[in-house]
């Protein structure tokens, strides 16, 4: 079996981007069993990297700005039978490729992974950010191994973008959707903090009849910088992703709410307003604008 890295990139930070490189440059898998795709997302300058201690990399250009078409880009030009995909401040594990090959092997029936996903903090954070880990792409489930099927809900132990590990033929389902113009839940773009593409393609793997897993032997670092610790980025992006998550729902079928109208989806808002006491701190305040997000999901829906 053959692997494909896929790190999407737009605009990138260069050092956390030569931190996420250095540790796929020293994994313990071989370097001629697996491949290096950088998808450069229409940045302004377009990336330039030294790649030349990579025997199989390349740089390719997705001009549709989003991650979900970069991701898209990248399954399409990958040789693997396994796709790894990496975010620009993702540092693997020196066995994370290694253990996720030695999972699949194992485990004919999965079709998606993902592990422990632990900050990697370039300040220190503020006493309450932990609440928000999981809208950080922050997560530690423990030790112990967790698998699932389809059961008509999403499942916790779902893995989360970063890291997470595909099985290039569990894709085809969500690759057909694609190709045959179904709606794309496009994720980041440079003015948005959406997401829920990551989610899709497990919905659709899940749906497909394969199983997904969490394994804490795939682990890594992500790079949290001081601007993604601030009350006003942590509210936009639980109010994007609540939003998000709604509407991702809704396109699977699988939406357990009713939807509402704009005058009572912004009555709810001030309502919650008050519920969580917004005034009071930043725990609260962001909460209410997650709070936000979900109304304005259920009255955006069609």
């Amino acid at each position: 079996m053959f692997i494909s890295v896929i790190i999407p990139t737009y605009n990138p930070d260069q050092s956390r981007l030569i931190k996420s490189l250095q540790g796929l440059k020293e994994q313990s898998f071989p370097l001629n069993e697996w491949e290096l795709i950088i998808v450069d997302n229409n940045s302004a300058p377009p990336v330039e990297l030294n790649l030349s201690w990579h025997p199989n990399h390349q740089i390719i250009h997705e001009p549709e700005q989003g991650l979900t078409y970069a991701r898209i880009a990248g399954f399409n030009h990958a040789k693997g039978n396994i796709v790894i995909m990496v975010d620009d401040d993702n540092i693997l594990h020196r066995d994370y490729l290694q253990n996720a090959m030695d999972i699949f092997l194992s485990n004919p029936d999965l079709g998606a992974i993902g592990g422990r996903s632990i900050p990697l903090f370039e300040n220190t954070p503020p006493f309450w950010l932990q609440e928000f880990y999981s809208a950080l792409a922050l997560r530690d489930m423990g030790e112990s191994v967790i698998t699932t099927g389809w059961e008509n809900l999403y499942p916790d132990c779902a893995p989360i973008g970063a890291g997470m590990c595909l099985k290039m033929e569990a894709l085809g389902t969500y690759m057909h959707k694609i190709s045959n113009g179904n709606k794309i839940i496009t994720d980041r773009t440079a003015s948005s903090l959406a997401s829920g593409g990551d989610n899709d393609i497990v919905i659709e793997i899940l749906r497909s009849g394969w199983r997904v897993g969490y394994f804490p032997t795939l682990y890594l670092q992500h790079i949290i910088p001081v601007q993604r610790m601030q009350t006003g980025y942590l509210a936009r992006l639980l109010y994007s992703t609540n939003k998000s998550w709604v509407q991702l729902l809704e396109n699977q079928g699988i939406n357990p709410w009713a939807k509402m109208n704009k005058i009572a989806a912004w009555l709810r808002k001030m309502k919650g307003w008050f519920a969580y006491a917004a005034w009071k701190n930043p725990v609260q305040y962001i909460k209410w604008r997650g709070a936000c997000g979900h109304f304005d999901g259920l009255a955006d829906y069609k």
